[in-house]
This record gives C-alpha cells, structure tokens and sequence, in this order.
C-alpha cells in the first residue's frame, strides 16, 4: 500500500489564529509547512526562508512566468504565492503539506488541485479578532481597520471550504484540525493498493 500526502489549505482573517494552529501541527514529523513567498517586507524578527521567502516584484514574476507556483495572489499591494517544487516533491515522499495561504489563494489550489483539504479557521467573533488584532501591536490604525473589513469578506466565503473550525480555545482548534488530518488520512480514496 502507498499513501501519498494531503494537500491541507488553511485559510482564515488575519488574527483568526491559524498561524498558531498550523505552527503546532508543524511539530508533528510527518508535516511539512510550505513557506509562501512575499514581496511584502518583513515584520520584526521575521527572517527570510522562515516565515516567508522575501522576494522583489520582478523575481516575484519571472517566477509566475516559469509556472513556478501552484497558486498566488495579491493583497494589500503585496504578492504572495506557494511554490510548487517542494510541495510536489514532499506529497510523493507521503508528507502531509500544509499552504497556509489568503481565501483568492485557496480556490486556485481547490482548482489546480481538487484533492486538497481545505480548512477555515474562523474568529469567535469580530469583536475578539479586533481585539486579537490589536494585541499584536504591529498594525497601524489604518492596517488595523483594513483587516478588519478584509476579514468581513472572509468570512462570508468560509461557506466554499471543507471544514470550518472555530478558534476560541486555541487547544480545542488544534485537536478539531488534528482530528479532520486523521479522518481524512484514512478515507479509502486516499489508498492506492500496489
């Protein structure tokens, strides 16, 4: 029997917390976190080829030229976007990869790639991802508001995933999101007998 990786998509507004939950499930070893590339600048700490490969426009488009993504999209100005050699390549070693990527960016994978699963991990409420928002520290007042009603948009297309999942205890998010992996690793579609 040879089972190939899933494909995970999670998406979510800024603040909902999916980067906290896709940073627990990364320490499993069976998955891998496909790290997007940005022309964005980098935030505080953040280093290059760790959260995202910081890349200049040009080299950003020679690269969507080549087909090197499998998908990418814009927002707030800046591009972003999953290439597509390393997740190919851990899929075929059986690793589970996870794009934690924009809503634009998770209906081109559901089209590029129809076997993906696709997760939304959704705020409380809007009161709590302000609050979130603003606990960051790292938004100006007008990012802040922007996200905001980015994320009013958001959610409205939470309808279109697989799986929604609600962060109000982050604990309980993580198990939900663990739990969807496992049921999903081992539906029988997913096993190619040899």
């Amino acid at each position: 029997m040879k089972n190939e990786g899933l494909l995970l998509v999670v998406s979510g507004p800024a603040g909902a917390g999916k980067g906290t939950v896709v940073n627990e499930l990364k320490k499993d070893e069976n998955i891998r976190l496909s790290i997007s590339a940005t022309t964005r600048a980098p935030r505080g700490v953040e280093k290059d080829g760790v959260e995202y490969h910081f890349m200049n426009c040009e080299d950003f488009e020679k690269m969507i030229g080549e087909d090197g993504f499998i998908e990418y999209a814009q927002y707030l100005g800046n591009y972003y976007g999953s290439p597509k050699k390393p997740i190919v390549e851990w899929q075929e070693q059986g690793k589970d990869v996870i794009l934690e990527i924009e809503v634009q960016g998770c209906e081109k994978v559901k089209n590029a790639m129809p076997d993906c699963i696709s997760i939304f991990i959704m705020p409380p409420s809007m009161a709590v991802l302000e609050k979130r928002l603003r606990g960051r520290g790292t938004e100006t007042e007008e990012n802040v508001l922007r996200r905001l009603a980015r994320a009013a948009e958001e959610l409205q297309l939470a309808k279109n995933y697989d799986y929604v999942v609600v962060n109000d205890a982050l604990e309980d998010c993580i198990e939900d999101v663990k739990t969807i992996i496992k049921a999903e690793k081992l539906k029988a579609k997913r096993f190619h007998f040899e």
